[in-house]
């Protein structure tokens, strides 16, 4: 199953991911990853356009066609976006869960993005403004949504596993 983790900077998707990844031993492929990786190798500039997510869709499609689950994670911000990875799933013959992060308490949210460090050399991290004025478009599907304000991880996480469990 693809995983199709999205939502807003600083909403706790990184930390869902790795937390599911170990849970259920999925593969956990990260848009951020990908794209520094590219411009660490000096064969790109930012901003970097389809290029992160076009290497992200053809990693998970091949772990996915391998038998593996898949968490992907980007912030998804697009209709398109999300739309290209259902597609990647349906090319590897495979169910996907679409998830949304988000952090309901505007102070929380405020405070992880001011108090963040970077965990991907060289990426740069956007501040509250940025975050808040990032395009952003509402999902137009059924999806889980959860909201990590208040929550540790190991409680989302289990939510996410048990969404997981239900959809197989």
């Amino acid at each position: 199953m693809l995983i199709i983790l999205g939502g807003l900077p600083a909403t706790g998707k990184t930390s869902l991911a790795r937390g599911f990844a170990r849970w259920a031993g999925a593969v956990h492929v990260r848009v951020d990853t990908i794209e520094q990786a590219i411009v660490h190798s000096g064969a790109l500039a930012p901003p970097l356009g389809p290029v992160g997510y076009a290497v992200a869709h053809a990693l998970a499609e091949e772990h996915l066609r391998q038998g593996h689950p898949v968490i992907a994670e980007s912030v998804n911000p697009l209709a398109v976006t999300r739309q290209a990875w259902r597609e990647v799933a349906v090319r590897a013959g495979t169910h996907f869960l679409e998830v949304e992060t988000i952090c309901s308490d505007p102070a929380e949210h405020r405070h992880r993005v001011e108090q963040r460090t970077i965990d991907v050399p060289g990426l740069d991290l956007p501040d509250w403004a940025a975050v808040q004025s990032r395009a952003y478009e509402p999902w137009d599907r059924d999806h889980l949504a959860i909201d990590t304000a208040g929550q540790v991880v190991e409680e989302c996480v289990a939510e996410l596993y048990g969404a997981y469990t239900d959809a197989l």
